[in-house]
């Protein structure tokens, strides 16, 4: 199978339109269609369904999606080998992190990696800890601290974390002093990344709760504001809480939940020698730290 025609489509899918896609490979629009046409022709079906909305596999690609992926990460990794026996360093290295916590550690890293390789890309990913753990088993991350999650790739675990309630100083729960599962149910709740799986989310759900949800936000530091306005009480980790003003308390829960935060990577085996050599100075800079 042609790894060039399978890393066009697998780009196409992800921006959604072949000429975006085209457009950022370099390719004619005509040319990426040509292409399409060939890989659909030579699998005999069709693999992408074009919308208003955008381009999406049909039932056929979904199903191939996880080997096209493989497919074309093996290319990649292949060209970055040949790279190095040439000695030529190469490629790229894609890191995330839902913490803000955690955001000066890694830029420090991927300043000390780029002063010491130059030549090879880093890109800082964006995304709550599901979605970057998606990245990793899709192999588009290579590296990223993120809650615990279950999957295709290694672990490395670094610090446990609880969840908190987030209430304003003046709410009466800041004096007693814990949020139980009835406050939750009870009071206005903000409901922060409403529509993706958070470890928020997840706490509610393993422990029944229906939250009296009267606000949602995607920005973390608006919903702290929020919170502090006297809007509602929010439920987040305590690595995010770490910045909240005095104005905001941060609660214990009741039952409490213990969040693993770690390091999530590509199996070794799949690492690409970019990723390897980025992996390996983490691993000396995190035991540091």
């Amino acid at each position: 199978m042609d790894t060039e025609k399978v890393s066009a489509l697998l780009r196409a899918l992800e921006l959604g339109s072949l000429s975006a896609a085209a457009d950022d490979l370099g390719y004619t629009p005509s040319g990426m269609s040509r292409m399409m046409v060939s890989l659909e022709s030579g699998l005999g079906f069709p693999l992408l369904i074009r919308s208003r909305e955008g381009l999406r596999p049909t039932r056929e690609c979904e199903h191939l999606l996880p080997h096209f992926r493989d497919l074309a990460a093996e290319a990649e990794r292949g060209a970055r080998i040949a790279d190095a026996l040439r000695g030529v360093e190469s490629g790229e290295v894609y890191v995330g992190t839902p913490y803000p916590a955690y955001f000066q550690k890694l830029s420090r890293l991927m300043a000390a990696f780029s002063k010491e390789h130059p030549s090879i890309h880093l890109g800082l990913l964006e995304g709550m800890s599901t979605e970057l753990a998606q990245m990793v088993e899709q192999r588009r991350a290579d590296f990223c601290v993120i809650s615990r999650r279950y999957g295709d790739f290694d672990w490395i675990p670094l610090v446990e974390d609880p969840l908190v309630a987030l209430v304003s100083a003046e709410h009466p729960l800041a004096e007693q002093g814990f949020v139980t599962l009835d406050d939750l149910r009870r009071e206005p709740f903000i409901m922060l990344h409403p529509e993706v799986e958070t470890d928020c989310s997840r706490y509610l759900k393993q422990n029944s709760v229906e939250p009296n949800i009267r606000f949602s936000c995607r920005d973390t530091y608006a919903v702290y504001h929020m919170v502090e306005a006297g809007l509602g009480v929010t439920v987040d980790n305590a690595l995010f809480a770490s910045s909240v003003s005095n104005r905001v308390c941060a609660l214990p829960l009741d039952p409490p939940q213990i969040i693993e935060i770690g390091i999530a990577v590509p199996h070794r085996e799949r690492l690409s020698p970019a990723a390897t050599m980025f992996l390996t100075m983490a691993g000396e800079y995190f035991a540091a730290s």
